[in-house]
């Protein structure tokens, strides 16, 4: 106990051991009280005859265990307890934690990898975290389009409303496919689907070189903007 005590504590754990805090005079009773109440978890090192002490309610383990019996039952949803199994052949633990994970210290081959899993389990820092929830792998490809479309639909109308602003809402297809980053087929389906809404129409202007075909803004697309807050006066 000593030594694990000792590790953690240079492991950034604030670990608290009767050796370390109670001196003759003290009230045990009262350091076991408090350090329950304000430990943020508490490792039960489970030995067989701490088990069995536990069980039978004998000594000062019993009275400790008592204690932890009454945290629980304050909070029945606490995973305040870690069990440590430091046993030989067996893995027992008091009977109010036998439905509690534990964590197995028998094994000297093993004592540094458990000891890192305590470490993580303490400082909340897991080997394996949860992956975000990716796409449905069987959901329909037609419907993923009709989210994306409409998610473009807004950037481009929204970049073309600021290009309008600064003097120039004349865009070409191209035009369109690099602002978006899409591909020339994409770059059409939103085209489309802004002149299908009256977005934009067609127009056609000479650059001085040669006649350009594109899109501009429409006076449904300069309304919309006013009432989404894109320009100010």
């Amino acid at each position: 106990m000593l030594e694990l005590a000792q590790r953690l504590r240079n492991s950034g754990i604030d670990a608290i051991l009767d050796q370390f805090r109670v001196g003759l005079g003290d009230d045990l009773g009262g350091f076991m009280e408090k350090s329950v109440a304000e430990s943020d978890r508490i490792i039960m090192v489970c030995t067989d005859t701490y088990v069995n002490k536990a069980n039978d309610g004998l000594g000062g383990v019993g009275y400790e265990k008592m204690i932890m019996t009454a945290e629980y039952m304050n909070q029945i949803d606490s995973k305040k307890v870690i069990p440590l199994i430091r046993q030989n052949g067996t893995h027992t633990v008091p009977t109010f934690l036998k439905s509690r994970l534990h964590i197995n210290f028998s094994r000297e081959d093993e004592f540094e990898l458990q000891f890192d899993n305590l470490l993580r389990e303490i400082h909340e820092a897991p080997l394996f975290k949860e992956p975000p929830v990716g796409n449905n792998p069987f959901e329909s490809v037609i419907e993923k389009p009709a989210e994306s479309v409409t998610d473009k639909k807004t950037e481009l109308l929204k970049v073309w409303v600021e290009s309008y602003n600064r003097g120039s809402g004349f865009y070409t297809l191209d035009d369109v496919q690099h602002e978006l980053g899409c591909s020339r087929i994409f770059a059409e389906v939103y085209i489309n689907e802004l002149m299908s809404d009256d977005f934009i129409i067609k127009q056609e202007t000479f650059d001085g070189v040669g006649l350009l075909r594109g899109f501009a803004l429409t006076k449904k697309t300069k309304l919309y903007a006013i009432e989404q807050g894109w320009v100010t006066e």
